[in-house]
């Protein structure tokens, strides 16, 4: 009679065992990442590779910008590994996605038109804003009326990003660095947000401008226009 496998002793004529039970030693540990069987193909890993072949990248490319080893990745892409959320947050951000796509989620396409009857003027801290843009998205767009006296003082924003503004009524000033600007109807500024800045209107009518930004969900009150209320974003 042929003796089974040991207690506590794999059966290694399993094609699937070693996908189950070998750890990826090539690979920074991942606490939440979960192996899985061969034969059980998530719907993430096709659409990892697909996304990788779409964006004209090898593995050894795709892995250095996710901070992975190539091993790591390729076991994600042939489903022997199931990416946890951080993993999955690197990767979209190495393919210029979203966690959904990568999930194979099919998303509304959202209605790119914002009408002059939209949603209404909101304030804080005395600065009043109107949405121009729509939710979501990777910038966030909106038409500000800075009153005049309403200074942020000493209060100087810094944070990741970057931003764009462009006066529409009255004069602006634009501290950004140790340099300052006054600017005019119709000019405009596109800068770095980790360089420190903060704005104030310069004309007796406040001013009035169009801003975009490329932090996604942030509260007016965390903006870098107006408000004191701190964010974690800015300091």
């Amino acid at each position: 009679m042929t003796p089974g496998p040991a207690p506590g002793r794999e059966d290694r004529t399993d094609p699937d065992a070693e996908a189950v039970a070998v750890p990826d030693a090539e690979a920074p540990a991942d606490p939440d990442a979960v192996t899985a069987p061969a034969d059980e193909l998530p719907a993430v890993a096709p659409q990892l590779r697909d996304l990788r072949r779409r964006a004209g990248l090898t593995l050894e490319a795709a892995a250095a910008r996710a901070r992975l080893s190539p091993a790591h990745l390729s076991r994600l892409e042939t489903g022997r590994r199931q990416p946890s959320l951080p993993l999955l947050l690197a990767l979209a951000r190495t393919y210029g996605t979203t966690v959904s796509e990568l999930l194979g989620e099919t998303i509304a396409v959202a209605d790119p038109i914002v009408r002059a009857g939209g949603p209404g003027a909101r304030e804080a801290d005395g600065w009043t804003y109107w949405q121009a843009g729509g939710p979501g998205r990777g910038m966030q767009a909106l038409r500000v009326h800075v009153p005049q006296g309403r200074s942020q003082g000493e209060l100087v924003r810094v944070h990741p990003g970057e931003e764009w503004l462009y006066v529409l009524h009255g004069r602006l000033r634009l501290h950004l660095g140790e340099a300052e600007y006054l600017l005019e109807p119709g000019d405009s500024a596109h800068f770095d947000s980790l360089t420190p800045h903060r704005i104030d209107a310069a004309s007796a009518g406040g001013a009035d401008l169009l801003f975009v930004h490329t932090l996604l969900q942030s509260s007016l009150a965390g903006l870098c226009l107006g408000g004191a209320t701190p964010s974690t974003h800015h300091r």
